[in-house]
């Protein structure tokens, strides 16, 4: 059986596009996945500080396509998406509360119902309220979330797939990892990574 490892954060639309895709993609090749939540701020600061600069010196006609492809893949996947009143969003304790979800069996439900929560429904993921209707929805105890997601076990995590990432060579979300050592970048990858399941 193959494994694939899914880096994340919740902050990107096009991580929002693959995470609709990737469990039928691992159900359908009878692969393992593995969710790896990751702080994608900490990788900008350290490999790829360009994505800074950009948003500091936009490119007109870039940004005007960039808009126009989101809404195409939008459509194309049947995902409602909105533009979020807070972007970029503080998704630090959204990611911390994966590795939570993950300890509880509950990662899918809950990623899901983040994602939603602000590409879908326009809500701020860094308020603990708008966390904690999240957590509810996804079954799991408000109080205690809130409690391991303070504790320096669950903040190390972060910290360690964030690492992680960076130490293999990736440079943003969403990143992916066919058995160790095969990596994909993207929401568009999914045609590639296929073929490489079929090659094995």
């Amino acid at each position: 059986m193959a494994t694939i490892e899914f880096f994340y954060d919740y902050s990107s639309p096009w991580t929002y596009f693959a995470s609709d895709r990737i469990e039928d993609f691992c159900a359908r090749n009878k692969a393992e996945l593995v969710w790896k939540p990751f702080l994608v701020g900490g990788v900008f600061n350290k490999v790829n500080p360009t994505v800074y600069q950009r948003r500091e010196n936009p490119v007109p006609p870039k940004d005007n396509y960039y808009r126009k492809d989101m809404a195409d893949w939008a459509h194309y996947l049947d995902i409602k998406m909105v533009r979020p009143s807070v972007f970029p969003v503080n998704s630090v304790k959204a990611l911390r509360g994966a590795f939570v979800a993950i300890d509880a069996g509950t990662i899918s439900a809950y990623s899901n119902a983040v994602f939603t929560a602000y590409w879908r429904d326009d809500k701020d993921i860094s308020q603990d309220a708008v966390l904690r209707e999240i957590v509810e929805a996804a079954g799991m105890d408000a109080d205690d979330f809130f409690a391991k997601i303070a504790d320096d076990t669950v903040k190390r995590k972060l910290f360690a797939t964030t690492d992680d990432l960076i130490a293999r060579g990736g440079f943003g979300t969403p990143t992916f990892f066919i058995d160790r050592d095969d990596m994909y970048f993207g929401n568009d990858r999914f045609e590639l990574m296929q073929a490489a399941l079929d090659r094995k």
